[in-house]
């Protein structure tokens, strides 16, 4: 088990920085309970170690990581072994955090496809590299789930309610569009990447502005396409700024009345192709991030994953699997087919602590990181 694990996180270290590459390419580099193990005991022990200044995260192939290996999570789900997928979600969370309170910078890669895990895995470090090859999406709405690993926090302090559209649509962002909104922090051509890395192989320091001139030397400033999502902040603003998933539907609806466009019917369709549950506990836990830090964060996104994973609420997870991963019918058959039949207490179950047998199940624990970074985010809390 080791060695698999070995193989599918490759280590490299040159002179004071560790260099990791995620090495799963048939499966687009998604997480699987081994490499997640890997990964948190590699930061932990990097962050111990005085000689290594900076880790550097890529992925091997055409993805950084397409997400997390879903299919055993599901297959324990069907067992009723609920409990080994909230294993996986536990250890995924804690890498999240560990990112995000990371003491050393963090430079992830992000030259291929970047979704659901893999934006845990990267957003909540300290640089995120984009480039031309870069394909960044939150698809979990259509999947049964909702934008979990920390999403939460990152997604709720993009510009104006961008977040809440990127993460209940599930709509693809290219390089120039994470680096607008600030999801990535840098856009470098992959043609360059090579030499970057030998650049940052040379800092000696973990202090982050040294490794920000270096980035701040290879880095470009794409212009966004003509059809960028980016263009439409202001309809993006106007709709998904409403309270309700009911009222983002109708203004949506009401300004495709007004105007022939392409995009508005494209996003309504996606939004009435979603799980219902998904969409409303998702708009709600993006709002609710946007006061919380990112411990809050997850601590609450892993009450509502083990909701997901108990099957108690809704099994509408292992069917958007069955439909899109699995069957690959891109037809699920939801348990609620409307939003209205999903209701506020229905949704505010999912908030709240999970009843094992009588007995609460326990919330993610995370412990207290004595770091600059940590005690910021601590603060927030």
């Amino acid at each position: 088990m080791a060695s698999q694990s070995q193989s599918q996180v490759l280590v490299e270290e040159k002179s004071s920085v560790g260099i990791l590459t995620l090495n799963r390419p048939k499966q687009l580099n998604a997480l699987c309970f081994n490499m997640i193990s890997r990964l948190l005991q590699l930061f932990l022990a990097y962050e111990e170690d005085p000689s290594v200044k900076l880790v550097i995260l890529k992925g091997q192939g055409r993805a950084f990581c397409a997400g997390g290996d879903v299919p055993p999570v599901v297959n324990n789900m069907v067992q009723g072994k609920w409990r080994l997928g909230a294993d996986f979600f536990r250890d995924q969370y804690t890498l999240n955090y560990v990112m995000a309170t990371y003491s050393k910078p963090q430079v992830s890669i992000l030259n291929g496809i970047v979704m659901g895990a893999g934006a845990g895995a990267s957003i909540h470090g300290r640089f995120r590299i984009a480039t031309e090859n870069t394909v960044f999406a939150m698809p979990e709405t259509a999947l049964g789930l909702f934008p979990d690993v920390g999403a939460s926090y990152f997604l709720s302090r993009l510009p104006g309610f961008f977040g809440e559209y990127v993460g209940l649509t599930g709509a693809r962002l290219d390089g120039a569009e994470m680096l607008a909104c600030g999801l990535a922090t840098h856009f470098v051509p992959s043609s360059r990447l090579t030499a970057l890395e030998a650049d940052l192989c040379k800092v000696g320091t973990s202090d982050p502005s040294f490794v920000s001139t270096i980035l701040d030397a290879y880095t470009q400033h794409p212009h966004l396409k003509q059809n960028s999502l980016y263009h439409r902040l202001d309809v993006i603003d106007r709709c998904f700024s409403k309270r309700t998933m009911e009222e983002i539907i109708s203004a949506l609806e009401r300004d495709a009345t007004q105007e022939l466009d392409d995009w508005i019917l494209t996003t309504i369709r996606a939004l009435k192709k979603s799980s219902p549950s998904s969409l409303k506990i998702s708009l709600r836990s993006i709002r609710e991030g946007r006061l919380q830090g990112v411990g809050h964060c997850l601590i609450r996104e892993y009450r509502m994953v083990c909701h997901v994973m108990k099957g108690d609420i809704s099994k509408d997870f292992v069917e958007g699997c069955r439909a899109i991963l699995i069957d690959k019918d891109r037809n699920p058959k939801w348990k609620l087919k409307r939003l209205e039949d999903m209701k506020d207490n229905m949704v505010d179950q999912y908030f709240e602590r999970v009843l094992e047998e009588e007995e609460r199940w326990e919330d993610l624990k995370l412990s207290p990181r004595n770091n600059l970074r940590a005690s910021k985010i601590a603060a927030k809390l």
